[in-house]
Order: C-alpha cells, then sequence, then structure tokens
C-alpha cells in the first residue's frame, strides 16, 4: 500500500491552508464549536500525520520542520493588521504537529506492515 502517493497531495493542501488560516484577516477565520487552542492543536495533528505519512522515512524532519514552520507562520502574522504573533501560539501549534508527526511514524511503523499482510 503507497500511502505517501495519496498524503503529499493532501499534505501540501493542508498546509497551505493553515498559511491562509493564520495569516489571513482575523475575520476570515473559521468558527468552530471548539476552543481556538484545540482547533490550533487538531490542525497541526492533521498536518503532521499527513507530512509522515506522504515522506515516511523522514519523520523526525517533517516533525522538525514543522515545529519551524508553525513558528515561522506564526509570527508571519505580523503582515497582517488584525492578526498578532504569540509565543504561546506557536508553542501550541509545536505541540500539535510533534503529535501529528508521531503518530503518523506510529501508523507507518505499526499499522501499515499488518494491513499488507
Amino acid at each position: 500500500m503507497n500511502t505517501s502517493k495519496f498524503a503529499k497531495p493532501i499534505a501540501w493542501f493542508l498546509l497551505a491552508g493553515l498559511v491562509f488560516m493564520t495569516v489571513s484577516p482575523i475575520g476570515m477565520r473559521p468558527h468552530t464549536v471548539t476552543s481556538v487552542n484545540l482547533d490550533r492543536v487538531l490542525a497541526y495533528v492533521a498536518v503532521g500525520v499527513a507530512f509522515s505519512l506522504a515522506y515516511p522515512r523522514r519523520w523526525l524532519t517533517v516533525i522538525l520542520s514543522l515545529i519551524v514552520g508553525a513558528i515561522a507562520i506564526e509570527y508571519l502574522q505580523y503582515l497582517s493588521p488584525t492578526r498578532h504573533p504569540r509565543f504561546h501560539d506557536a508553542l501550541v501549534k509545536a505541540i500539535g504537529a510533534s503529535l501529528g508527526g508521531i503518530a503518523g511514524c506510529i501508523f507507518n511503523k505499526v499499522v501499515l506492515p499488518k494491513l499488507e499482510r
């Protein structure tokens, strides 16, 4: 089963959505029923899982890149007058990316081999 074939476009699409949601004016942010921090964590978990599935041999690079990317994307908010970057927000995003990357790695190493039998 070649999950990376499907995961690559999904991962990059999700990342583009995160960049858009992070940098766009606050009024364009979607409203959800969960807390903002939970939204952030879940979004970055999804991206972390998708990138770990897309690049299974590079899971550590994926996690480190997403952590650096989370901080960089957060600071891109300086470009928007209605947004304000905060270290706490970047930290929450980095934690979500790490959890997602680890979950994707575990899926690749534990679950996929069982499915391929």
